[in-house]
């Protein structure tokens, strides 16, 4: 009796699940650098994979955008338009999310990154005075939609934010604009936390860092906990439930 040839199926492999796309963000001198660090080592340590990045930067171009926007200006310099700002900004965050942060995203990769486009309504919007429908419309080209999963606000007050700033450590954000435009800065950071509570977790940014790092850990456990459906989503898709820390 003879035997009927059954091919063997190949089976694609399936698709890694979505990597967490979690942001950092507040006003100057809130630790946004070194909390990201620690909540990257700290992930690597339990065996997630982990990208870590920066705004401006990041990629090639971004860090030679970085230091046009950064770089401490004259005395006889004209003020840089907060238009132009807002346009660097989102030509570097371009470049990022093509070249870095989508690709590792769609790996299953997590991605975590100090300062994103909140970081343009905050200094451009609320800050310098651009209106925050227009910043949205730059946005949502630059980032084709992506939106943080999760995003840490440090927050600390003006005065000693700046203050723990080393004097060859100040960019031209700290040398060229007065405390007004900070506290503006900060309002807006604050004002887009309360208007999105599902996606900002706020966190005193004056205490013991081993503390911050304990908060900042806790903020984002519940990220890992998700099934891949919840992540990647883009603007206009709702965010996950609430999440609070305490002291």
């Amino acid at each position: 009796m003879g035997h009927t040839y059954t091919p063997a199926v190949h089976r694609p492999a399936s698709a890694p699940e979505r990597g967490r796309f979690i942001t950092f963000e507040g006003p100057e001198g809130a630790g946004k650098t070194t909390q990201a660090a620690r909540l990257v080592a700290t992930l690597r340590e339990r065996g997630e994979p982990v990208v870590s990045t920066r705004e401006p930067g990041g990629t090639k171009l971004g860090e030679q955008i970085r230091e046009l926007l950064l770089a401490p200006v004259g005395a006889d310099d004209r003020p840089v338009d907060s238009l132009a700002d807002a346009l660097l900004f989102n030509a570097a965050r371009r470049q990022l999310v093509a070249e870095v942060i989508e690709p590792a995203l769609e790996a299953g990769t997590t991605v975590i990154c100090a300062r994103f486009a909140d970081s343009t309504r905050a200094y451009q919007g609320y800050g310098g005075g651009l209106p925050l429908a227009e910043l949205g419309r730059l946005e949502a080209v630059a980032t084709a939609g992506l939106r943080p999963d999760r995003t840490i606000l440090l927050d600390v007050p003006v005065e000693i934010g700046l203050a723990r700033k080393a004097p060859d450590d100040r960019t031209r954000f700290e040398t060229s604009f007065d405390l007004s435009f900070h506290q503006r800065v900060r309002n807006g950071f604050m004002a887009m936390a309360t208007a999105e509570p599902a996606r900002f977790v706020v966190i005193d940014a004056r205490g013991d860092a081993d503390a911050i790092a304990h908060r900042v850990l806790r903020a984002v456990e519940p990220l890992f906990e998700e099934p891949a459906a919840d992540h990647g989503r883009r603007a206009g898709e709702p965010n996950p439930p609430d999440v609070r820390t305490s002291p």
